[in-house]
């Protein structure tokens, strides 16, 4: 399974994500893209198998991908304090791959019905998904 894994600003969701399925998917080859380097870089040390950063590398790595997984704010242009470019979103949204998006109210974007969710607990449903759950 090919699995993108997409975050901006310093990337600790995305470090959360590729740690977690590394250690619970052994077989699954992951791929993370940063908007930045901070974020590129974190998500690289937690274990991806492969990194990128920037507009050009969401748009690649949406092509490839099996599932794609990061916050809600992957898909919606202009959002992640404007990391999101409205390339990427179109990319992520038009992307053959299944999305497993994550609920974080953060940035304007406000998902009624997942307050007090800790990051851990949404990393742990992630998991719960890419396993067939």
């Amino acid at each position: 399974m090919n699995i993108l894994v997409v975050d901006a600003q310093g990337g600790g969701m995305g470090k959360m994500l590729v740690a977690a399925i590394k250690q619970n998917l052994p077989g699954a080859v992951v791929t993370a893209v940063g908007t930045n380097t901070a974020a590129t870089s974190a998500m690289l040390k937690a274990g991806a198998d492969v990194a990128a950063t920037g507009e050009n590398a969401v748009v690649v790595g949406a092509r490839s991908a099996d599932v794609i997984v990061g916050p809600v704010g992957i898909a919606i242009a202009d959002s992640l304090h404007g990391e999101i470019t409205p390339r990427m979103a179109l990319a992520i949204g038009r992307s053959a791959a299944r999305r497993i998006l994550i609920p974080l109210n953060q940035c304007n974007n406000i998902i009624a019905g997942v307050s007090g969710m800790t990051p851990a607990r949404l990393v742990q449903s992630v998991l719960e998904l890419l396993q067939g759950g």
